[in-house]
């Protein structure tokens, strides 16, 4: 059932009809197939990550610590998105209850909002690494890794407790149907029926800060590692320091440039291309964070090579 009516006679939606990618059944089957690969590889690459930092005492440092945060986001954002995209391929559209697209949208959220706040962490991290090499064990402890760490999880979860209670507090009296792939919430506010002005200025007042703020703090931090990389007198010398931070500008790069294409300058029309990009930064971008990691990282090849000697003595 669809829908339930009130004592006011109003009409409420109990449930939301997504239609994810509409099409033939064989291209449904090879989207179905693509996607679970992408997932086991995405689930298996993170994993790698995680145990690898947990095992090898070589990479015990604030760097992989943050980046075994980053994989444990990575896991649980698909996780989040892609089992339900997958329901949808397979019925050519699905529909999804009230509480579980609230549900939904409230991970998703926070954990946008943690890899903002992490990213940022990470490129503080490069920032005292390569400006500041002498303090860096003295200012990067790891006490002060798990502070920030903890800041940065508990800040995307209460950021995204309010924005889940604002949209659970929107009338929606119909239609239950969203072009979209999972509940966010560009869909929810589109499908509502009450005045949806307040909700529009929280977005702006709260997720302005969330995104420009650490996008600046990124950029000066990346600024300053430039200048100072520059100034490294051997050729040798320059391409070290900035191997080191390359990996993370590249992820960086390519979360925010999707962020900022469907959020910040949104394509209404194009939604075929929203989709897309949508797909790119929670379905692509948890799968290759360990792989560009990995290829650009001398230390994350050795602990696979000790892994792999440690199993062939056993």
């Amino acid at each position: 059932m669809l829908y339930v009516h009130k004592e006011n006679n109003l009409t409420t939606v109990t449930e939301f009809f997504l239609l994810g990618f509409q099409g033939g059944q064989p291209l449904r089957i090879f989207l179905f197939c693509l996607l679970l690969m992408v997932y086991c590889g995405t689930i298996f690459g993170n994993l790698l990550i995680i145990t690898l930092v947990s095992t090898s005492k070589n990479l015990h440092t604030p760097m992989y610590f943050f980046l075994t945060q980053l994989s444990i986001s990575d896991i649980l954002l698909p996780t989040d998105i892609i089992p339900n995209l997958l329901h949808l391929l397979l019925s050519n559209g699905g529909a999804i209850t009230f509480i579980g697209g609230i549900t939904q949208f409230y991970f998703f959220c926070a954990l946008e909002a943690f890899e903002c706040f992490l990213l940022t962490m990470m490129s503080y991290d490069r920032y005292v690494a390569i400006c500041n090499p002498l303090r860096y064990t003295s200012i990067m402890t790891s006490r002060r890794c798990v502070i920030l760490t903890l800041i940065s999880w508990v800040s995307g979860f209460s950021i995204s407790l309010i924005y889940t209670l604002t949209i659970k507090n929107l009338k929606f009296c119909g239609p239950n149907i969203t072009d979209h792939l999972f509940c966010d919430i560009i869909p929810f506010l589109e499908l509502a029926c009450s005045d949806t002005f307040l909700v529009y200025l929280e977005i702006y007042l709260i997720g302005i800060p969330i995104v420009f703020v650490p996008t600046t703090i990124i950029v000066v931090s990346y600024t300053y590692i430039v200048l100072a990389v520059v100034r490294i007198p051997s050729s040798t010398g320059r391409h070290k320091a900035f191997s080191t931070c390359s990996s993370h500008l590249i992820v960086v790069s390519i979360f925010y440039w999707t962020i900022f294409s469907v959020y910040v300058v949104p394509t209404k029309a194009q939604t075929l291309i929203s989709k897309m990009l949508s797909l790119l930064y929670t379905v692509v971008t948890p799968l290759v964070n360990p792989i560009i990691y990995s290829l650009r990282n001398k230390d994350i090849w050795k602990a696979v090579q000790e892994t792999i000697h440690k199993h062939e003595i056993w």
